[in-house]
């Protein structure tokens, strides 16, 4: 998706329903500051918002994900085009959510394995050598949980049994048995328990 060409888009149907940023910002219960990212290509709007901003802007969602105005005759082409770019964009956030539980573990862990052998190998004061270790444990344990937070959120789990594709709550995610990224958790849809293993999008 062109989102200079969204953006550019978005302007144009907002000018021509008598809006300023601020008005239709104000409609839609978030800041001109929101609005303007959008108008400049910066980002695009949330999906939860996509059909009440088409509905002030006399648009479908289809159009404003296109940056123009759609005849009938391709109307089904670009939808289809529209949701592959969609689904590719979803991917690639999820896959960059899990690249930076990966950057924020890794060297956190790393230099909390340092600061534990630091300690049991380096001469120091007793309450120095307990300090140290407890320091290494609790950030070991705090970016563990912000690691699983951010794995949780990014993308879904497949039940080996039914296939079926959820987002399990933090607590689900964070005290199950895990290998890696698979987990070993009840589905919600059978309710039979298997090893899930995360994948990025919904759908196949």
């Amino acid at each position: 998706m062109d989102q200079i060409k969204i953006g550019k888009f978005i302007v144009s149907c907002r000018k021509q329903q008598g809006m300023t940023q601020a008005a239709l910002a104000e409609k839609l219960g978030i800041s001109d500051r929101a609005v303007s990212k959008w108008e400049t290509g910066r980002s695009l709007p949330d999906s939860g918002i996509m059909l009440e901003l088409c509905g002030f802007l006399k648009i479908n969602v289809n159009e404003l994900l296109s940056g123009e105005k759609i005849m009938a005759e391709i109307y089904d082409k670009r939808a289809e085009a529209n949701l592959l770019a969609m689904k590719r964009q979803i991917e690639e956030k999820n896959r960059q959510m899990l690249r930076t539980e990966y950057w924020i573990a890794l060297p956190a862990v790393i230099a909390g394995l340092v600061m534990v052998f630091v300690a049991s190998f380096v001469a120091m004061p007793a309450w120095s050598r307990i300090a140290l270790i407890a320091f290494a444990l609790a950030m070991i344990f705090a970016v563990a949980f912000i690691a699983v937070g951010i794995e949780q959120q990014a993308g879904y789990y497949e039940c080996q049994k039914c296939g079926h594709r959820y987002v399990p709550t933090y607590w689900q995610t964070n005290l199950a048995q895990h290998v890696g990224r698979t987990r070993y958790m009840k589905c919600p849809e059978c309710g039979k328990r298997s090893w899930q293993k995360k994948v990025l999008t919904r759908e196949d």
